[in-house]
């Protein structure tokens, strides 16, 4: 745009107005000033814009056509202005999340449900996928936050931590009891039993296959299992011994529906965080992080 904004605004309400000293008053300057701006226009666009006369201006054709576009326009700003309010004064915004389902079912949705309480007015859309998936999400800036667990390498992203998580063998009692009949007392229940593990794409798996590998335990029988919810209901019927983690299968520890199993070194524990690119990236994702800051302090 060649001219500046400020002779277009005068045009405008001159136009609306139909008279420079109603305009004037409108825009608290002076008639001089707003005579001077339309000339300045004029002479910029090579073309006559308003027909003086002793009752006011009248738009000529070429100031007509002007106008169609200037009120169009200042329409646009208008309501962008409105929805920017709207924004601010409802906390409006899309908060798009990637994260695991075990980690949306046992750390992201008892946090939720306060924040959607404190933020009604922002959407929420979340990517169910593996935290490969939601880092690769990140990278393409196709989600605005993913939880997943703290990367081991460098990835460029913000880190914020949420809780630590710990990963165990467990199973039932009886499974255990009927291995140790069956095989002996003194049988590696990692070459006898059943081991119930998370896909080899799962970064979960991945993490329980270096502990693996660097405690030299191979384990013989391998059933792999999609969802750690599934792992866990399938070692509680007695399946075999799964590998979960300890903080989703408390209440079945404390209640001795599961028991855990000794491992040379307890495996270290992770820590469960929010990833994204940007902290002032959008104002939902700043409301987000300082609502999850707030209540885990």
């Amino acid at each position: 745009m060649e001219q500046n904004l400020s002779h277009y605004k005068i045009f405008y309400e001159v136009a609306k107005a139909g008279n420079i000293s109603k305009a004037a008053k409108e825009l608290f300057i002076s008639q001089p000033a707003i005579s001077k701006s339309i000339s300045k226009l004029e002479d910029g666009l090579g073309v006559t814009l308003f027909v003086r006369s002793s009752r006011g201006v009248q738009l000529t054709e070429e100031g007509r056509l002007l106008f169609h576009y200037a009120e169009s326009a200042f329409n646009s700003l208008n309501f962008g202005e409105h929805e920017l309010k709207r924004i601010k004064e409802f906390h409006i915004g899309h908060l798009r999340i990637g994260v695991s389902n075990t980690l949306c079912k046992y750390v992201l949705l008892p946090r939720l449900k306060g924040f959607i309480e404190k933020y009604p007015h922002i959407k929420i859309t979340i990517e169910s996928q593996s935290s490969t998936y939601t880092l690769k999400m990140l990278e393409q800036q196709r989600i605005d936050l993913g939880l997943i667990a703290r990367p081991s390498h460098k990835t460029g992203l913000f880190f914020s931590p949420v809780m630590e998580i710990e990963d165990v063998f467990i199973s039932t009692r009886s499974y255990l009891d009927n291995l140790y009949l069956r095989e002996g007392k003194d049988t590696d229940i990692f070459q006898t039993g059943n081991i119930l593990l998370l896909d080899r794409n799962n970064l979960s798996r991945k993490y329980i296959d270096s502990y693996l590998t660097e405690h030299q335990i191979s384990p013989n029988q391998v059933l792999e299992v999609t969802t750690m919810d599934l792992l866990i209901e399938l070692t509680k019927i007695g399946l075999g011994i799964g590998c979960a983690i300890r903080e989703f299968i408390q209440e079945e520890l404390n209640s001795g529906q599961l028991v855990p199993i000794s491992l040379p070194e307890p495996i270290r524990k992770r820590t469960v965080g929010l990833a994204y690119n940007s902290p002032s990236a959008s104002t939902a994702l700043q409301n987000f992080l300082e609502y999850i800051q707030e209540t885990e302090s």
